[in-house]
């Protein structure tokens, strides 16, 4: 039988990956430009926190990481030809810098230590579109990151065990997707109204 830390987690997960539903679709009708950078460094480090998660963190609570591993490898692909045209010097640093972060990654044999590498490089990768999305907030979806946030919220309760260092991986997506709910509202909010 399984324990509803289990199940929440389950839920979470399927928002995941469902949220990518959405955003895929609004990439393809040109209204989503994700940022290439940020989606080839998800996509990377998504792989390699879904291990490092699997490896340290609570096996219930799997499904989210494993989420946001496919979605983000799909999401690349799709920014190589409908992506952010724009690639800027801080695109170029965030890939240098995730590059030389995955040696200790690579060399490490302590798992909560990779786990928070990893951590580091996927607030790395989301520099780049927090900064797209709080000059062109449009270039974002809303309906996909509300449902991020919410499988990112879900998420805290599928944790059985707080004092261990993989909640840092799920306490850091809930607040990037919240943050990134905020830009685009934001954004909303603030366009001008247009006269009748």
């Amino acid at each position: 039988m399984h324990n509803i830390h289990e199940i929440i987690g389950i839920i979470a997960g399927i928002l995941a990956i469902s949220g990518y539903i959405p955003y895929v679709i609004s990439i393809l009708k040109g209204k989503t430009r994700p940022d290439r950078a940020t989606w080839f460094i998800w996509s990377i480090v998504g792989g390699l926190l879904a291990f490092s998660y699997l490896a340290t963190g609570d096996p219930k609570a799997i499904w989210l990481p494993l989420g946001y591993f496919f979605g983000p490898f799909i999401t690349f692909i799709l920014s190589i030809f409908y992506g952010y045209s724009k690639w800027s010097r801080l695109d170029t640093i965030c890939v240098a810098v995730t590059f030389f972060s995955v040696i200790p990654w690579i060399l490490s044999k302590n798992a909560e230590l990779t786990l928070i590498i990893n951590v580091i490089l996927d607030a790395t990768g989301a520099i780049p579109t927090l900064v797209k999305t709080y000059r062109e907030p449009d270039t974002e979806d809303l309906t996909a990151w509300i449902i991020f946030a919410i499988a990112n919220t879900l998420q805290l309760f599928a944790i059985t065990e707080w004092n261990n260092i993989s909640v840092s991986y799920p306490v850091y997506l809930f607040f990037l997707a919240g943050g990134m709910v905020l830009l685009i509202l934001r954004g909303k909010i603030n366009q001008p109204k247009v006269k009748v």
